[in-house]
């Protein structure tokens, strides 16, 4: 979502760090047109008016002009303020310490993703232990009950059983009995999409959390819609007292208005971000890491966790175990992969480290990385056991028979196999490091190429 806005960012930091001495009009001059890439990214004119005399005041300082880095500290300035702007140093967890069950309203607009965004959250509130019970209490659009029961079918969760001729805020009292009765400790409320502007179905959301005193209710905004979407979260927190807000579609090609504008403009924080169609795509929002990836200065954080969530600790035990065993093999490479894979796409996790995304821009894009790890696994898949155990034992005859089984060229299994006997060399060394080098390396999930 934010690669234009990172792109442009990047073209006016490059023209301060070429300048061998920074005055106070190269940090003007650089501020306005910071300003002009806020505003074509749809951020409120407010927050950009705010925002660009913040770090105006902090970057004419004689501490920067003066230090022997002023460009760095520039950049690290606007990071800051970029980070405060979305709410950097808050405590965006959710608040469920109350009696269960706690329940969780979500609202919005219609299409912003909320249905999906229930399921999103009730699988992430069950991997930290609780038990979510979905309540579908959206009667009005055609199959939204029915929607939700297929994701809690697919998710393992359950779904209380509503249905479309009852009145909503009937539902949402009958299924917190029903929690309470069933060892439910969360309701994760969805309820209709609705316009602002429509008294009958606001109303109706008033009654919901008059009836149910919800801990958390959650605005779910799409980040496609802009800074337009500031004004809705408003008129709903006018009626509601929204607790936080939920940014979907942020892997979409939006230019980033709303996500840097809800937070300043409400007081609201943003809780949660959806960052693609998976159920896993749901990550906790933290201002600090998102500022740095506007940056363009990757997001190691994000990406340890990441690895630790998709990694099971006795999978990458057993890996270990049989790599010291077998040796490095093509079919331990293969099960790297794979773990990997469970992290999210290569792109996407290459973008999380610091400077790799602005070298894959400068080296074209990078669209061929998932792709070539698909050619990869094709290619291993179409070695017997004995070949996967000894790469030794191709031969010219078994990579054509290689190349035709996996849809690749010949060319394409010498290259595999060359990068291979190459990564051998490196395993060799981290042996050499004994145990904490090798198991360092496979408890992060780490690809040698």
């Amino acid at each position: 979502m934010f690669d234009q806005l990172s792109d442009k960012f990047d073209a006016v930091f490059k023209k301060l760090r070429g300048q061998g001495r920074l005055t106070e009009a190269h940090v003007t001059e650089a501020l306005r047109e910071v300003r002009l890439v806020l505003l074509e990214a749809d951020v409120n004119f407010k927050v950009v008016k705010d925002f660009v005399a913040a770090v105006q005041q902090r970057a004419v300082g004689s501490d920067v002009l003066k230090s022997l880095t002023p460009a760095q500290q520039v950049i690290k300035i606007v990071r800051d303020e970029l980070g405060r702007l979305m709410g950097e140093g808050e405590d965006n967890a959710l608040d469920l310490a109350a009696s269960p069950p706690v329940a969780i309203m979500l609202c919005g607009l219609q299409g912003a993703g909320k249905t999906t965004s229930c399921g999103k959250l009730a699988l992430r509130l069950r991997k930290d232990k609780r038990q979510p019970l979905l309540v579908p209490a959206d009667v009005y659009r055609p199959a939204a009950i029915e929607q939700l029961k297929t994701l809690g079918r697919q998710l393992d969760i359950p779904v209380f059983d509503s249905a479309a001729d009852a009145d909503p805020v009937d539902i949402c009292r009958q299924a917190q009995d029903y929690a309470r009765n069933h060892g439910f400790d969360t309701l994760i409320l969805d309820t209709a999409g609705r316009l602002h502007i429509d008294e009958t179905l606001m109303d109706e959301l008033v009654r919901i959390r008059m009836a149910l005193s919800p801990r958390e209710i959650l605005f779910v905004a799409d980040a496609m819609t802009g800074q337009d979407v500031v004004n809705v979260v408003e008129q709903f927190d006018a009626r509601l007292d929204l607790s936080g807000v939920i940014l979907t579609k942020l892997d979409g090609d939006a230019r980033g208005g709303a996500a840097l504008s809800v937070r300043a403009v409400t007081g609201k924080p943003i809780k949660f971000v959806g960052l693609g169609e998976k159920m896993d795509a749901l990550e906790v929002f933290h201002a600090d890491r998102m500022a740095q990836r506007i940056l363009g200065m990757g997001d190691v954080l994000s990406l340890i966790e990441k690895a630790e969530a998709a990694i099971d600790k006795d999978e990458a035990a057993r890996m270990e175990k049989k790599m010291r065993q077998d040796g490095f093999t093509l079919e331990t490479f293969r099960d790297q992969l794979q773990m990997v894979k469970k992290m999210g796409s290569m792109e996407s996790l290459l973008k999380m480290i610091p400077g790799v995304g602005q070298a894959m821009k400068k080296a074209g894009g990078m669209q061929l990385p998932d792709k070539e790890l698909k050619k990869i696994e094709a290619i291993i898949g179409s070695m017997t056991p004995l070949e996967r155990q000894n790469h030794k034992l191709i031969n010219g005859s078994r990579r054509l028979r290689i190349a035709k089984g996996s849809g690749t060229r010949i060319q394409d299994v010498n290259q595999l196999l060359k990068r291979f006997t190459e990564a051998q060399k490196m395993m060799k060394k981290m042996q050499q490091l004994g145990p904490k080098g090798l198991k360092g390396l496979m408890g992060r999930g780490g690809m040698p190429f």
